[in-house]
């Protein structure tokens, strides 16, 4: 959607050139969305919309187009519902245009920016449906549609890797009668952003360097040759890069860092910058490429991460981690380990937040409504700062960029943890070797382009080793498909193969009794306890826990243990069917509910979701004795199955966990079947647990694998007899012990880690 659509804008263009007064108002509007004056638009066509009790469709069309224009999707699709109605109460057709299909084009772009695929294919498929009713006939702009369309689909369809669908949009836009006219340009570029989507950079070049995707004549009076020509060009210089004509590539790169709107399209400057780092560096210009990466980083950092607006438009998806990765990795290369630690840091904290953005999270301190009032302003200002701005000024960009700083400052004092999740903040390294115990050693993971580091810190330092490019996912899968079988005999051999790739090359640097180790990738669903060195297991040597990042540190809670905890225990809850039943779990509920005093047990039909939201709160203590379901397509789907009621299907997942209100010291989720088969990213582990933390909780002791009902009852029952003698990562860590002795296969013991406070 080349701003409004090709054809009307061909249209107004003739009229405008003509002179024709009869247009008027449109033409003045489109002549504003022209010259990028969108908020000029926007409040000329806003102010018709709040005054006159009827307003075209044509108008909410070009009002659409111009908050598309300032990614103002919500007003966008409020906009868009009100143009339907306008359309099915008759008002469909001008300029020999039927606007019936534009509704759901304008569904389709917004959902493409913003990276929801599905959405996208769904509203591009419906408008696909008004237009085969409406037919060509009567319809002047029926090509014009059906290249957006097609544009749509074909890229949101190779972004959900399904490639069939997206060739059989390019079928349609390679039709000869799709370039007619002045639609060649348009046709051309739409198939280049397909082949983009698809990483079939050849192609992509091919399609954008034919001569058919030239603009040129009248229509120029509508396409401004600076901006416009811009995502092209980029389309162009990728497609050099990939396919290996660096020289060429670097020159690109160079003239569109040049250019004097590129630090307006972040969605386009942070790429260029990876890219002309990486020339950079493989030139032997390490400076140039580290400053080229900071930059790209702190475009990154200033994006809404809800706002993927270049990928919609352009059909490339950048890997943002893949910034940081490199960055990392050349500080290494520098010896540079605490900058590079730092940057670690800011690359998860990106990583969470881009997994979050779609959540409506509250704040949960006393000011909150004062929290949301500042988090509100700056992703309005941050939403502005990707809005490319008048060419001629450029010091309003300047002027919300430092109001974005300025908020971004203040919402980081007034709730530090909530902004953590909204925006990536990164903690100082001092700060966190300051949290840190005297006998405790950080241990944290990363990998970068197949490149695996380990860092170590400590109170008095830190230290960083390369562990090469072994394949951790392999291994970590092999050893949980040894470790989930009790009946394998070759755990201990992957046990100690992990061991030597991960521990060993660092094991002079641990002699801690503490551990606290933040994985990566993979290693999110390994049990480090389970590694052994030959001589013993590494719970034997250390009391251990796991954080997401090492910056959590600064919110984890150390809540005083009181002598008389309020416990709540939620044991085997009915899900409506008797292969569910947990029928050792229910008797682990009882018998804890026995040894906690006073505590509220709730078995079965009573162990509900709704009263978590009402009551959560109240308790010290609370224990689920029941079965879950980590989604690794869907993270935050991740669930706890409860019993449900008429409030709702007592699914607790992990995106309900961060409007959650808990005051608990622990909360342990025992017996749970997490099957978390499939070896990702460890979002769907970070997720879940890290909404515990930032719902309440302190410390959560949870499960890698579906874990044997017994056993875990044997071990609950051993670790709840300590946990009001001694500190809970210790608690854990004795259990664990003295399950082994009865049943010596990690499959029954190893399952188990504490996340948070474990004291």
């Amino acid at each position: 959607m080349k701003k409004i659509a090709a054809g009307i804008l061909w249209l107004l263009a003739v009229l405008m050139i003509c002179g024709c007064g009869a247009l008027g108002r449109d033409i003045e509007v489109s002549s504003l969305m022209q010259k990028k004056k969108h908020h000029e638009a926007i409040r000329m066509l806003q102010g018709e919309v709040d005054t006159m009790r009827e307003v075209s469709s044509f108008r909410l069309y070009l009002l659409c187009a111009a908050y598309y224009e300032v990614r103002d999707y919500e007003r966008l699709l409020t906009t868009v519902d009100l143009m339907e109605r306008r359309i099915a109460g008759g008002d469909v057709e001008i300029y020999g245009a039927n606007l019936s299909p534009y509704p759901g084009i304008m569904r389709g772009y917004a959902y493409l920016d913003q990276g929801e695929y599905e959405k996208a294919v769904k509203a591009a498929s419906e408008a696909h449906a008004v237009l085969e009713r409406i037919g060509s006939r009567s319809n002047g702009f029926y090509t014009s549609q059906l290249i957006d369309i097609n544009s749509v689909l074909g890229v949101a369809q190779a972004n959900l890797n399904r490639f069939a669908e997206a060739d059989r949009c390019l079928e349609v836009l390679k039709r000869r009668e799709m370039g007619q006219g002045i639609l060649g340009p348009e046709q051309h570029i739409a198939i280049a952003r397909v082949y983009m989507a698809k990483k079939q950079y050849r192609e992509a070049l091919a399609a954008i360097q034919d001569p058919a995707a030239r603009v040129s004549g009248p229509a120029t009076v509508f396409y401004d040759q600076t901006f416009q020509e811009l995502p092209k060009f980029f389309i162009l210089t990728k497609c050099l890069y990939e396919t290996g004509r660096i020289r060429e590539a670097g020159e690109g790169y160079d003239q569109l860092l040049r250019h004097p709107q590129i630090k307006q399209v972040g969605g386009l400057y942070w790429p260029v910058l990876l890219d002309r780092a990486k020339i950079a560096r493989a030139g032997g210009q390490d400076r140039e490429a580290e400053a080229m990466l900071r930059d790209a980083v702190e475009v990154i950092e200033k994006q809404r991460s809800s706002i993927r607006s270049e990928a919609g438009r352009i059909g490339y998806v950048g890997d943002k981690q893949a910034v940081y990765q490199e960055l990392v990795a050349l500080l290494v290369a520098g010896n540079r380990p605490a900058e590079a630690f730092e940057y670690v840091e800011r690359a998860k904290g990106r990583a969470l937040v881009d997994l979050l953005a779609s959540q409506d999270i509250r704040p949960r301190n006393t000011n909150a409504e004062q929290v949301g009032t500042s988090y509100r302003e700056l992703a309005r200002a941050e939403r502005d700062l990707g809005v490319v701005a008048d060419p001629v000024g450029g010091t309003g960009a300047e002027k919300t960029r430092g109001i974005a700083v300025a908020l971004k400052k203040d919402l980081a004092s007034q709730a530090p943890e909530f902004t953590s999740l909204v925006a990536v903040t990164g903690t100082p390294l001092g700060e966190i070797r300051d949290r840190l115990a005297r006998d405790e050693a950080l241990v944290e993971y990363y990998e970068a382009g197949g490149e695996w580091f380990v860092f170590v810190l400590k109170q008095d330092g830190i230290a960083v080793k390369r562990l090469g490019k072994p394949d951790l996912e392999k291994d970590v899968r092999d050893f949980r498909a040894a470790l989930t079988d009790p009946a394998s005999r070759d755990y201990l051999a992957r046990s100690q193969n992990l061991y030597r790739k991960l521990i060993q090359p660092v094991s002079g640097l641990l002699e801690a009794s503490r551990l606290t180790v933040v994985p990566h990738g993979p290693l999110h669903y390994l049990p480090f306890g389970a590694l052994h060195s030959g001589r013993e297991y590494l719970v034997d040597r250390a009391n251990i826990r796991v954080l997401q990042t090492a910056g959590v540190l600064r919110f984890v809670r150390s809540k005083p243990r009181a002598q008389r905890p309020a416990v709540l225990v939620m044991g085997n809850p009915d899900l409506g069917d008797p292969r569910y039943d947990l029928k050792f779990a229910q008797e682990e509920a009882r018998a804890i509910a026995r040894i906690m005093p006073g505590a509220t047990l709730l078995l079965r039909d009573r162990a509900k979701a709704s009263l978590l939201s009402s009551r959560a709160g109240e308790f010290d203590m609370i224990h689920f004795a029941a079965h879950g379901v980590f989604d690794p397509e869907d993270p935050l789907n991740s669930a706890l199955l409860l019993a449900g009621d008429a409030a709702g299907s007592g699914w607790l997942r992990a995106r309900d966990l961060y409007n959650l209100n808990l005051n608990a010291d622990l909360v342990t989720l025992s017996a749970c079947e997490t099957a978390l088969g499939k070896i990702t990213k460890g979002d769907d582990v970070v997720g879940f647990t890290r909404g515990f933390l930032y719902a309440g909780a302190g410390s959560i002791v949870s499960t890698l694998w579906k874990v044997d009902d017994r056993a875990t009852m044997d071990l609950m029952l051993d670790f709840y007899g300590r946990i009001l003698k001694t500190e809970k990562g210790e608690a854990l860590r004795q259990a664990q012990r003295n399950a082994r002795k009865k049943y010596p296969h990690p499959f029954y013991w190893a399952s188990f880690q504490l996340t948070g406070d474990s004291r």
